[in-house]
């Protein structure tokens, strides 16, 4: 039988009591932090193992988000904090758009003031054990563990520079920044996730004014610096993450994925995770008709969507997982997943967290049955 495994995309709900300390975080001490993080990503080790979840991780349960929190482990950045306009298919709804986020989606990460320089190995080397500790003390086991980071261009989307004279300067230092962080979780033998959101968000989000072709030289610059950053790291070991926006706006001037994808197999990696389950994008499988999954690379389609509390019927998501199956030849190059993370950003939780919990049972479910099917 066909073994379909499951993943998911990174972000996992965080305890109530988790989510207000990192929302102030001045107001708790440092010991204790690391108690509540320890506490929080036991309680998701557990929860993915009784999901059936089989490459699992720590949930980014200690992160603010998942694009920013890596500013913590730089150096250079201040307390300012750089402002961002709305994506374009919101900036068509703004009543919709104030509604959705009030004034949160204008802010981004902070503004970097001196050079670039990675600090962070203590703190990173902590995340990763605590993951290995919460599943050796909850007694589960995984078929493989994976762990995230933001590409150079993720973090140029949310922060700013005023030390670097141009973009392209700040993009590339930070690849060169970024590079230890990927060195460090390949070294620890996690599969290390790369969420690259601006190479398809950027069209709606940075680019709203730019023609197709003029946003695929920006795409083939982001893939440059990704795979800058990659240097020295095992392209077995590196899976990357595109999406659109992980927010649920309309999508409606989204960049379609057979406009761009050629670009994304220029990326040192093995592994491609995108969107399919939302309504926007449950047709993208059959782009891998025309542009075929590059020999060695792994798919990992979104077979639950991560912005409705809408729970996929299990048999639904096996079509999902057959589709993809058909166009890529080979089941075992498949590995199901979901669209995007459940907590991105703190409090960005659209889907409550019980339901999340379940969409994560019914994927293993979904997938289970899909390898039946696949005999």
């Amino acid at each position: 039988m066909t073994d379909i495994q499951t993943t998911h995309v990174g972000s996992l709900p965080r305890p109530a009591g988790l989510q207000k300390l990192l929302s102030d975080p001045e107001s708790v001490d440092d010991e204790a932090f690391d108690s509540a993080v320890t506490d929080a990503v036991r309680e998701v080790v557990r929860r993915q193992a009784d999901a059936g979840i089989d490459v699992a991780n720590n949930g980014e349960q200690g992160r603010l988000a998942y694009s920013v929190g890596v500013t913590e482990r730089l150096t250079g950045y201040g307390d300012e904090f750089a402002e961002r306009d709305l994506p374009a298919d919101l900036a068509d709804f703004p009543d919709f758009a104030e509604q959705l986020f009030g004034d949160k989606e204008h802010i981004g990460g902070p503004i970097l003031t001196g050079p670039i320089e990675y600090v962070g190995e203590e703190q990173l080397r902590r995340e990763l054990d605590r993951l290995d500790e919460a599943i050796a003390s909850e007694g589960v086991s995984f078929a493989n563990r994976f762990h995230t980071a933001p590409s150079p261009g993720a973090v140029l989307r949310f922060t700013d520079s005023e030390y670097h004279d141009t973009t392209e300067d700040y993009l590339f230092d930070l690849a060169d920044a970024l590079n230890t962080e990927y060195r460090l979780i390949a070294d620890s033998g996690a599969t290390l996730q790369i969420d690259a959101p601006e190479l398809l968000a950027a069209f709606t989000i940075t680019f709203e004014d730019a023609s197709v072709g003029e946003f695929r030289e920006h795409v083939r610059t982001y893939v440059e610096a990704i795979n800058r950053a990659l240097d020295g790291v095992p392209s077995e070991q590196v899976r990357m993450h595109a999406c659109w926006g992980n927010y649920p706006g309309p999508h409606h001037h989204d960049v379609a994925l057979d406009e761009v994808v050629d670009l994304f197999y220029e990326a040192d990696v093995s592994g491609l995770i995108v969107e399919a389950a939302n309504p926007r994008h449950r047709h993208e499988f059959e782009t891998f008709e025309e542009y075929p999954l590059p020999d060695g690379w792994t798919i990992v389609p979104g077979v639950i969507d991560v912005k409705t509390n809408i729970v996929e019927d299990p048999a639904g998501i096996a079509n999902q997982i057959e589709r993809f199956a058909e166009v890529v030849g080979d089941p075992s190059r498949i590995l199901a997943g979901a669209d995007c993370g459940f907590e991105t950003v703190l409090g960005a939780d659209f889907v409550h967290p019980e339901i999340a919990w379940k969409k994560l049972a019914a994927l293993s479910e979904g997938a289970e049955l899909a390898s039946e099917r696949l005999e």
